[in-house]
């Protein structure tokens, strides 16, 4: 199981982004994805999945704003993100587990993890 965040950069306060996590040796049909973010000098913290039946989950301080979505075929999985503030400034990784129910953003869950992409919002 492998996974591989990309897409991050800088963008101005209001912009859009979207990160991509591709990843490969599963199939997305069978296991939730988890996006987490690291703000620096914090603690990680959840913030959107996708269950292997399709169905998502946004945390609040996100929700409205950034939507996840996901290719089974290509086995790639985005968050796309709009109306961005400084404080979405994070590294911000994808994750996998192969799942017991709907899936969640507790971090503690997920075993499978890739390396993140830093997403800097800032004028």
């Amino acid at each position: 199981v492998q996974l591989q965040a990309s897409g991050g950069g800088l963008v101005q306060p209001g912009g859009s982004l979207t990160v991509s996590c591709v990843t490969s040796g599963f199939s997305l049909d069978f296991y939730n994805i988890g996006w987490f973010r690291q703000a620096p000098g914090k603690e990680r913290e959840g913030i959107s999945c996708i269950s292997s039946d399709g169905s998502t989950y946004h945390e609040a301080p996100v929700r409205g704003r950034f939507t996840i979505s996901r290719d089974s075929a290509g086995n790639t999985v985005w968050l796309h993100m709009n109306s961005l503030v400084p404080e979405d400034t994070a590294t911000y990784f994808c994750a996998a587990v192969f799942p017991r129910s709907t899936c969640t953003t507790v971090e503690y869950e997920y075993p499978y993890w890739g390396q993140g992409t830093l997403v800097t919002v800032s004028s």
